[in-house]
Protein backbone atom coordinates (compact mmCIF):
# COMPACT_ATOMS: atom_id res chain seq x y z
CA UNK A 1 0.00 0.00 0.00
CA UNK A 2 1.72 3.43 -1.08
CA UNK A 3 1.32 5.87 1.82
CA UNK A 4 -0.85 8.67 2.58
CA UNK A 5 -0.43 11.81 0.14
CA UNK A 6 -0.45 14.58 2.74
CA UNK A 7 -1.03 18.62 2.26
CA UNK A 8 0.49 20.94 4.44
CA UNK A 9 -1.40 24.26 4.99
CA UNK A 10 0.74 27.41 6.26
CA UNK A 11 4.56 26.84 6.34
CA UNK A 12 6.81 28.10 9.53
CA UNK A 13 8.25 26.43 12.47
CA UNK A 14 5.35 23.67 13.03
CA UNK A 15 5.24 22.71 9.52
CA UNK A 16 8.64 22.14 9.51
CA UNK A 17 8.40 19.60 12.11
CA UNK A 18 5.56 18.17 10.94
CA UNK A 19 6.64 17.58 7.55
CA UNK A 20 9.80 15.94 9.26
CA UNK A 21 8.05 13.34 11.29
CA UNK A 22 5.55 12.14 8.39
CA UNK A 23 8.31 12.15 5.88
CA UNK A 24 9.98 9.50 8.31
CA UNK A 25 7.52 7.89 9.66
CA UNK A 26 5.37 5.23 8.75
CA UNK A 27 2.68 5.89 6.45
CA UNK A 28 2.47 9.29 4.99
CA UNK A 29 4.47 11.47 2.55
CA UNK A 30 4.39 15.31 2.53
CA UNK A 31 3.60 15.82 -1.70
CA UNK A 32 1.89 19.94 -1.70
CA UNK A 33 2.59 22.75 0.88
CA UNK A 34 -0.23 25.91 0.45
CA UNK A 35 1.37 28.94 2.20
CA UNK A 36 -0.01 31.91 1.18
CA UNK A 37 4.25 33.18 1.31
CA UNK A 38 6.37 32.74 -2.12
CA UNK A 39 8.40 29.63 -1.80
CA UNK A 40 10.34 28.03 -4.12
CA UNK A 41 9.43 24.35 -4.86
CA UNK A 42 13.04 23.05 -5.71
CA UNK A 43 14.26 24.49 -2.57
CA UNK A 44 11.80 23.29 0.16
CA UNK A 45 12.15 19.39 -1.83
CA UNK A 46 15.60 19.67 -1.07
CA UNK A 47 15.21 20.97 2.37
CA UNK A 48 13.07 18.23 3.06
CA UNK A 49 14.68 15.79 1.17
CA UNK A 50 11.06 14.82 -1.05
CA UNK A 51 9.59 16.35 -3.81
CA UNK A 52 6.92 19.08 -2.69
CA UNK A 53 4.54 21.16 -4.41
CA UNK A 54 3.82 24.58 -3.51
CA UNK A 55 0.44 26.40 -4.36
CA UNK A 56 -0.48 29.62 -2.87
CA UNK A 57 -4.39 28.96 -2.24
CA UNK A 58 -6.18 26.49 -0.16
CA UNK A 59 -9.00 25.59 -2.60
CA UNK A 60 -6.34 24.56 -4.90
CA UNK A 61 -4.71 21.98 -2.16
CA UNK A 62 -8.00 20.81 -1.19
CA UNK A 63 -9.34 20.19 -4.70
CA UNK A 64 -6.91 18.07 -5.62
CA UNK A 65 -7.89 14.28 -5.29
CA UNK A 66 -4.41 13.23 -4.72
CA UNK A 67 -4.36 14.45 -1.52
CA UNK A 68 -6.13 12.47 1.42
CA UNK A 69 -4.36 14.54 4.73
CA UNK A 70 -3.99 17.59 5.74
CA UNK A 71 -1.92 18.95 8.71
CA UNK A 72 -3.11 22.55 9.37
CA UNK A 73 -0.35 24.28 10.93
CA UNK A 74 -1.12 28.41 10.02
CA UNK A 75 -2.04 31.22 12.28
CA UNK A 76 -4.63 29.86 15.40
CA UNK A 77 -7.42 32.34 14.18
CA UNK A 78 -7.41 30.51 10.61
CA UNK A 79 -7.87 27.25 12.28
CA UNK A 80 -11.47 26.65 12.37
CA UNK A 81 -12.12 27.89 8.95
CA UNK A 82 -9.51 25.91 7.48
CA UNK A 83 -10.54 22.30 9.44
CA UNK A 84 -13.83 22.92 8.26
CA UNK A 85 -12.99 23.25 4.51
CA UNK A 86 -11.09 20.09 4.89
CA UNK A 87 -13.53 17.97 6.11
CA UNK A 88 -16.10 19.49 3.87
CA UNK A 89 -13.38 18.55 0.85
CA UNK A 90 -13.15 14.73 2.27
CA UNK A 91 -9.71 15.52 3.67
CA UNK A 92 -8.52 13.64 6.41
CA UNK A 93 -7.22 16.21 8.86
CA UNK A 94 -4.15 16.48 11.59
CA UNK A 95 -4.91 20.24 13.27
CA UNK A 96 -2.00 21.67 15.44
CA UNK A 97 -3.15 23.19 18.39
CA UNK A 98 -5.45 24.91 19.49
CA UNK A 99 -7.85 23.72 17.63
CA UNK A 100 -9.55 27.31 17.64
CA UNK A 101 -9.85 30.35 19.39
CA UNK A 102 -13.67 30.37 20.59
CA UNK A 103 -16.68 28.00 21.76
CA UNK A 104 -18.62 28.72 18.69
CA UNK A 105 -15.75 27.61 16.71
CA UNK A 106 -15.30 24.26 18.23
CA UNK A 107 -18.72 23.99 17.92
CA UNK A 108 -18.98 24.26 14.18
CA UNK A 109 -15.58 22.07 13.62
CA UNK A 110 -16.83 19.41 15.97
CA UNK A 111 -20.07 19.65 13.53
CA UNK A 112 -18.12 19.22 10.48
CA UNK A 113 -15.48 16.44 11.31
CA UNK A 114 -18.54 14.63 12.55
CA UNK A 115 -20.56 15.09 9.00
CA UNK A 116 -18.15 14.35 6.96
CA UNK A 117 -16.90 10.71 8.56
CA UNK A 118 -13.07 11.91 8.18
CA UNK A 119 -10.35 11.10 10.93
CA UNK A 120 -9.10 14.08 13.20
CA UNK A 121 -5.57 14.53 15.11
CA UNK A 122 -5.31 17.21 17.87
CA UNK A 123 -1.93 17.81 17.63
CA UNK A 124 -1.64 17.86 21.85
CA UNK A 125 1.70 15.50 21.13
CA UNK A 126 2.76 15.51 24.71
CA UNK A 127 0.32 12.73 25.19
CA UNK A 128 2.57 10.95 23.08
CA UNK A 129 5.73 11.54 24.58
CA UNK A 130 8.11 8.67 26.19
CA UNK A 131 6.80 11.01 29.98
CA UNK A 132 3.24 10.48 29.68
CA UNK A 133 3.02 7.25 27.82
CA UNK A 134 4.71 5.75 30.92
CA UNK A 135 3.08 7.61 33.53
CA UNK A 136 -0.64 6.50 31.59
CA UNK A 137 0.63 2.46 31.54
CA UNK A 138 1.37 3.05 35.33
CA UNK A 139 -1.95 4.87 36.15
CA UNK A 140 -3.67 1.96 33.66
CA UNK A 141 -1.68 -1.02 35.70
CA UNK A 142 -3.47 0.66 39.09
CA UNK A 143 0.20 0.83 40.32
CA UNK A 144 -0.15 4.21 41.88
CA UNK A 145 -4.53 2.92 43.21
CA UNK A 146 -7.04 5.40 42.45
CA UNK A 147 -5.21 8.37 41.84
CA UNK A 148 -6.92 11.54 43.69
CA UNK A 149 -5.42 14.46 43.06
CA UNK A 150 -3.45 15.47 39.99
CA UNK A 151 -1.60 18.58 38.72
CA UNK A 152 0.78 19.08 35.63
CA UNK A 153 1.94 22.84 34.78
CA UNK A 154 3.20 24.35 32.22
CA UNK A 155 6.07 26.86 32.25
CA UNK A 156 7.94 28.29 29.27
CA UNK A 157 8.53 31.88 28.95
CA UNK A 158 7.39 32.96 25.61
CA UNK A 159 8.90 36.67 25.33
CA UNK A 160 10.58 38.93 22.33
CA UNK A 161 13.21 35.64 21.82
CA UNK A 162 10.43 33.30 20.67
CA UNK A 163 9.26 32.84 17.67
CA UNK A 164 5.56 33.18 17.58
CA UNK A 165 5.67 36.38 19.86
CA UNK A 166 4.60 38.38 17.46
CA UNK A 167 1.47 37.33 17.18
CA UNK A 168 0.99 35.78 20.34
CA UNK A 169 0.56 38.87 22.30
CA UNK A 170 -2.70 39.44 20.41
CA UNK A 171 -5.95 38.49 21.68
CA UNK A 172 -6.68 37.50 18.30
CA UNK A 173 -3.20 35.42 18.07
CA UNK A 174 -2.49 33.88 21.26
CA UNK A 175 -6.53 34.07 22.74
CA UNK A 176 -5.69 33.09 26.24
CA UNK A 177 -2.48 31.70 28.46
CA UNK A 178 -3.95 28.25 27.76
CA UNK A 179 -4.92 28.62 24.30
CA UNK A 180 -1.46 29.90 23.53
CA UNK A 181 0.74 27.33 24.97
CA UNK A 182 -0.48 25.61 28.52
CA UNK A 183 -3.27 23.68 26.86
CA UNK A 184 -0.76 21.06 26.72
CA UNK A 185 -0.49 20.73 30.42
CA UNK A 186 -3.93 21.02 31.14
CA UNK A 187 -4.81 18.42 28.40
CA UNK A 188 -1.99 15.77 29.77
CA UNK A 189 -3.39 16.59 33.03
CA UNK A 190 -6.83 15.22 31.70
CA UNK A 191 -5.16 12.42 30.38
CA UNK A 192 -3.47 10.83 33.78
CA UNK A 193 -6.88 11.84 35.53
CA UNK A 194 -9.70 10.47 33.85
CA UNK A 195 -12.89 11.07 34.08
CA UNK A 196 -15.37 14.00 33.57
CA UNK A 197 -14.54 17.54 34.89
CA UNK A 198 -17.74 18.86 36.53
CA UNK A 199 -16.72 22.21 37.61
CA UNK A 200 -13.51 24.91 36.78
CA UNK A 201 -12.50 27.85 39.27
CA UNK A 202 -9.21 30.23 37.51
CA UNK A 203 -7.57 33.10 38.55
CA UNK A 204 -5.10 34.91 36.27
CA UNK A 205 -2.20 37.58 36.89
CA UNK A 206 1.02 38.97 34.80
CA UNK A 207 4.38 39.33 35.31
CA UNK A 208 5.52 43.20 35.51
CA UNK A 209 8.46 42.27 33.77
CA UNK A 210 8.68 45.10 30.77
CA UNK A 211 8.65 42.56 27.91
CA UNK A 212 5.83 40.89 28.62
CA UNK A 213 3.62 44.36 28.53
CA UNK A 214 2.21 43.71 25.24
CA UNK A 215 0.92 40.94 26.02
CA UNK A 216 -3.18 41.72 25.66
CA UNK A 217 -4.13 39.29 28.37
CA UNK A 218 -2.95 38.02 31.43
CA UNK A 219 -0.46 35.47 30.82
CA UNK A 220 -0.39 33.62 33.93
CA UNK A 221 -3.44 31.28 35.14
CA UNK A 222 -4.15 28.95 37.85
CA UNK A 223 -7.09 26.60 36.88
CA UNK A 224 -8.75 24.28 40.09
CA UNK A 225 -10.75 21.42 37.93
CA UNK A 226 -13.59 18.99 40.42
CA UNK A 227 -14.49 15.98 38.61
CA UNK A 228 -17.52 14.26 39.15
CA UNK A 229 -16.21 11.60 41.17
CA UNK A 230 -15.00 13.92 44.01
CA UNK A 231 -11.40 14.66 43.10
CA UNK A 232 -9.57 17.02 42.22
CA UNK A 233 -6.55 18.84 40.24
CA UNK A 234 -4.57 21.69 39.30
CA UNK A 235 -3.13 23.39 36.10
CA UNK A 236 -0.68 26.43 36.34
CA UNK A 237 -0.38 28.44 32.81
CA UNK A 238 2.95 30.26 33.19
CA UNK A 239 4.05 31.72 29.59
CA UNK A 240 5.93 35.14 31.11
CA UNK A 241 8.32 33.25 33.20
CA UNK A 242 12.30 33.47 33.26
CA UNK A 243 13.35 30.25 34.19
CA UNK A 244 14.32 26.77 31.86
CA UNK A 245 11.22 25.71 30.38
CA UNK A 246 9.61 23.31 32.64
CA UNK A 247 6.70 20.66 32.46
CA UNK A 248 5.92 19.93 36.11
CA UNK A 249 3.65 16.64 36.89
CA UNK A 250 2.64 15.49 40.09
CA UNK A 251 0.32 12.95 40.45
CA UNK A 252 -0.90 11.25 44.08
CA UNK A 253 -2.74 7.85 44.44
CA UNK A 254 -3.98 5.89 47.30
CA UNK A 255 -1.10 3.35 46.52
CA UNK A 256 1.63 5.75 45.17
CA UNK A 257 3.09 8.94 43.58
CA UNK A 258 4.70 10.28 40.75
CA UNK A 259 6.60 13.49 40.64
CA UNK A 260 7.67 14.09 36.90
CA UNK A 261 10.01 11.14 36.04
CA UNK A 262 9.99 10.00 40.05
CA UNK A 263 7.51 7.83 41.45
CA UNK A 264 7.21 6.09 45.14
CA UNK A 265 4.82 3.34 45.39
CA UNK A 266 3.71 1.45 48.35
CA UNK A 267 4.67 -1.89 47.45
CA UNK A 268 6.67 -4.85 48.04
CA UNK A 269 9.95 -3.99 46.80
CA UNK A 270 9.88 -0.57 46.83
CA UNK A 271 10.08 2.31 49.36
CA UNK A 272 7.79 4.82 50.15
CA UNK A 273 9.84 7.29 51.74
CA UNK A 274 12.27 7.63 48.76
CA UNK A 275 11.68 8.28 45.14
CA UNK A 276 12.90 5.58 42.53
CA UNK A 277 13.94 7.09 38.93
CA UNK A 278 11.87 6.36 35.93
CA UNK A 279 13.64 6.14 32.66
CA UNK A 280 11.09 7.96 31.22
CA UNK A 281 12.09 10.78 29.27
CA UNK A 282 10.83 13.80 29.96
CA UNK A 283 9.22 17.11 28.08
CA UNK A 284 11.73 19.28 28.74
CA UNK A 285 11.82 21.73 25.72
CA UNK A 286 9.15 24.34 23.63
CA UNK A 287 11.02 23.80 20.73
CA UNK A 288 8.35 21.63 17.86
CA UNK A 289 11.78 19.78 16.52
CA UNK A 290 11.74 18.08 20.31
CA UNK A 291 8.43 17.26 20.15
CA UNK A 292 7.27 13.47 19.97
CA UNK A 293 4.94 14.63 16.36
CA UNK A 294 6.20 11.26 14.81
CA UNK A 295 5.02 8.97 16.86
CA UNK A 296 1.50 11.04 17.32
CA UNK A 297 1.08 10.96 13.00
CA UNK A 298 2.38 6.91 13.19
CA UNK A 299 -0.62 6.18 14.95
CA UNK A 300 -2.81 8.38 13.05
CA UNK A 301 -2.12 7.39 9.98
CA UNK A 302 -2.51 3.54 11.14
CA UNK A 303 -6.67 5.07 12.34
CA UNK A 304 -6.91 6.31 8.81
CA UNK A 305 -5.70 2.89 7.44
CA UNK A 306 -7.76 0.84 9.36
CA UNK A 307 -10.87 2.93 9.90
CA UNK A 308 -10.99 3.81 13.26
CA UNK A 309 -10.92 6.50 15.79
CA UNK A 310 -7.60 8.23 16.57
CA UNK A 311 -6.34 6.99 19.61
CA UNK A 312 -5.53 9.55 22.57
CA UNK A 313 -5.59 12.65 20.38
CA UNK A 314 -8.73 12.44 18.63
CA UNK A 315 -11.66 13.97 18.03
CA UNK A 316 -13.46 13.29 21.48
CA UNK A 317 -9.98 14.50 23.42
CA UNK A 318 -9.66 17.59 21.65
CA UNK A 319 -12.94 18.60 22.11
CA UNK A 320 -12.92 17.87 26.19
CA UNK A 321 -10.23 19.53 26.43
CA UNK A 322 -11.38 22.90 24.87
CA UNK A 323 -14.03 22.82 26.59
CA UNK A 324 -12.30 22.95 29.72
CA UNK A 325 -10.32 25.57 28.59
CA UNK A 326 -12.95 27.78 27.56
CA UNK A 327 -14.74 27.31 30.95
CA UNK A 328 -11.64 28.56 32.44
CA UNK A 329 -10.74 31.36 30.30
CA UNK A 330 -14.94 31.96 31.29
CA UNK A 331 -13.61 31.81 34.57
CA UNK A 332 -11.05 34.62 34.65
CA UNK A 333 -13.34 36.24 32.72
CA UNK A 334 -16.22 36.34 35.37
CA UNK A 335 -14.55 36.12 38.44
CA UNK A 336 -16.59 32.81 39.42
CA UNK A 337 -16.74 29.01 39.10
CA UNK A 338 -17.81 27.96 35.55
CA UNK A 339 -19.85 24.19 35.62
CA UNK A 340 -18.87 22.20 32.40
CA UNK A 341 -22.46 22.22 31.91
CA UNK A 342 -22.38 25.43 30.76
CA UNK A 343 -19.83 25.17 27.56
CA UNK A 344 -21.84 21.87 26.38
Amino acid sequence: MSPFKVGIIGYGWAATAHIEAINHGTDGKVTTVCSSRPLDADELSARHGAPIKVVNDVATLLADPAIEVVSITGYPWNHAVLAIAAAEAGKHIILEKPMVLTLPDLRRVESAVRAAGVKFCICFECRWSSQFLGIKAMIDAGRLGRVHYGEVDYYHGCGPWYGQYRWNITQRGGGSSLLSAGGHALDALLLCMGGEVEEVTAYATQSTNPVFNKYEYPTTSVTLLKFKDGRVGKCASVIDCVQPYYFHTHLVGSEGSILDQKFALNTPGYDRKAWTQSDMMPIDSGDVADHPYRAQFDAFFAAVREDRAMPLSGLREAVATHEVIFAADRSIAENRPVRLAEVR
